[in-house]
């Protein structure tokens, strides 16, 4: 049974190179294309996908938009987010509202075929390449080469790769077996072990750091 995909994205040529590469494979099938979120949401009325291929940045309706519609409507949707380098803010956004995962612009077939299928099958997908170039991308403006105040724990560094993953604290306590509560206190150890105010500022901090 084929994989349906939706694609997602303002640029004609990049939606024609994408459906040509997807073409080759038999288990995928580009059930329709969407040039904006709101177009994608009109067509999701009459189109089952098992797999959205979204871009970020577009008119009318963003990604980032779009992954709240859906999420205000009470629906689920495995997103793949289509990155390019600059937008390490925006897809940890994403991943907060739902998306899957997330891809760089310019992936071989195999990778873009491996990312489909692994969630296609309800699993997540983070590619360790994007994670190195949104780490290059900090400006030193944004580094801070202050050292941990305190060590994490062996539980806490891996409460941080789930928290950059993009999951919640439910996610991540159903995914390691502890309370939301233990979850949401680890996490604001984490906070305070390395002396930011927020989840994305703790990614960012722990790239610089080299944790992540």
């Amino acid at each position: 049974m084929s994989i349906n995909v939706l694609v997602i994205d303002d640029q004609t040529l990049v939606r024609e190179g994408i459906k040509s590469l997807l073409s080759l494979d038999s288990d995928i099938d580009v059930c329709g294309e969407a040039w904006d979120g709101q177009h994608a949401l009109e067509l999701l009325q009459s189109t089952t996908a098992d797999v959205i291929l979204l871009d970020i940045r577009m008119p009318v309706m963003n990604g980032l938009e779009f992954l709240e519609a859906i999420q205000q409507q009470g629906e689920d949707c495995n997103a793949l987010v289509l990155t390019t380098f600059d937008e390490h803010d925006l897809v940890l956004e994403c991943l907060k509202f739902g998306a899957k995962g997330y891809l760089k612009k310019d992936v071989s077939l195999h990778t873009l075929v491996s990312a489909i299928k692994t969630v296609a099958a309800g699993k997540k997908w983070m590619q360790p390449i994007v994670t190195e170039r949104i780490k290059s991308q900090v400006t030193p403006s944004e580094k801070s080469h202050t050292p941990l105040g305190a060590p994490l724990t062996e539980k806490e560094q891996q409460i941080l790769q789930l928290v950059a993953a993009g999951y919640t604290n439910n996610e991540i306590a159903g995914a390691t077996f502890r309370s939301e509560g233990t979850v949401r206190n680890q996490v604001s150890s984490i906070l305070s072990k390395l002396d930011v105010k927020d989840r994305t500022r703790a990614v960012l901090k722990a790239m610089d750091l080299g944790m992540l």
